[in-house]
């Protein structure tokens, strides 16, 4: 009898651990967890609560905003799952997803030949041109090529291809690259820098939240590849996620991606 119970008791135990496994790996299917950083008005921010379709950030009281927060939304419905956003700064975006912490890279990320040598790319979900953030009413205010910017102290974002075009300057004075994009507007404010390079929606969005900023668009631009200018979500090498995520992005018009991205320029927080 004994022998018996104990055989039952063995049988429960394993029933129970399967289903308890079951349970998590169905908890963990059934969610889409998206890595930004949160700092790259009007593509993604930070915020304090969930105005504006917000969405709250994994293990933290803040929420999350911008345009690729409304495409990974698109995303997570089109998936059937619930989104999660994982606040991650720029340099750990990469290793986060092939780590597995995060499924996607839904951040302004550009799908550069570097980038995918590491990791694959979705089809494009926005494309923007290249441009300069400057002081207004300042010594390059009125600038129309890059070569204005000859002897100006210029810098752009720590592991970007912004911040390899700077060489595409003559004379410039190439400043250390910053993490992030507040950083660059405070250092454009103190004076530290003439300059930062940065994708058009960005420039638009930091004029808009500071009067004292300006945004040059060239007639003499950098050059650039297309996969340069672009922006796709990062996925990790052979994602059975890709294909799926194309044809959601397909779903999404040019139209409705320019009212998307207006709506994220006119909602961003002045702080970004």
């Amino acid at each position: 009898m004994k022998k018996k119970l104990s055989l039952l008791a063995m049988g429960l135990s394993a029933f129970m651990l399967l289903t308890a496994c079951g349970s998590k790996g169905t908890s963990e299917t059934e969610t889409f967890r998206v890595g930004l950083e949160a700092g790259y008005a009007p593509f993604n921010w930070t915020q304090m609560d969930d105005s504006n379709g917000g969405i709250k950030i994994d293990e933290g009281s803040e929420f999350a905003g911008g345009y690729d927060v409304e495409i990974a939304k698109k995303i997570a419905d089109g998936l059937g799952k619930e989104l999660v956003i994982v606040k991650t700064e720029w340099d750990g975006l990469v290793p986060a997803l092939t780590s597995g912490k995060i499924d996607a890279i839904i951040a302004g990320m550009s799908p550069t030949a570097e980038r995918k040598e590491t990791i694959d790319f979705s089809d494009n979900y926005y494309k923007s041109d290249l441009v300069m953030v400057v002081k207004k009413g300042g010594a390059y205010d009125g600038a129309t090529s890059i070569q204005d910017f000859s002897g100006a102290k210029i810098t752009a974002q720590l592991n970007t291809f912004h911040y390899s075009v700077i060489d595409q300057i003559n004379g410039v004075v190439k400043e250390q690259a910053m993490d992030n994009f507040p950083a660059m507007r405070v250092a454009l404010e103190a004076g530290m820098i003439d300059g930062y390079v940065s994708e058009r929606p960005e420039g638009v969005s930091a004029q808009s939240a500071n009067e004292n900023y300006k945004m040059i668009e060239f007639t003499d631009k950098f050059e650039t590849s297309d996969d340069d200018t672009a922006i796709a979500v990062g996925l990790v090498k052979d994602s059975e996620l890709t294909s799926k995520i194309n044809e959601i992005l397909a779903g999404i018009s040019e139209e409705e991606r320019s009212t998307i991205m207006d709506d994220a320029i006119k909602n961003q927080p002045t702080s970004n």
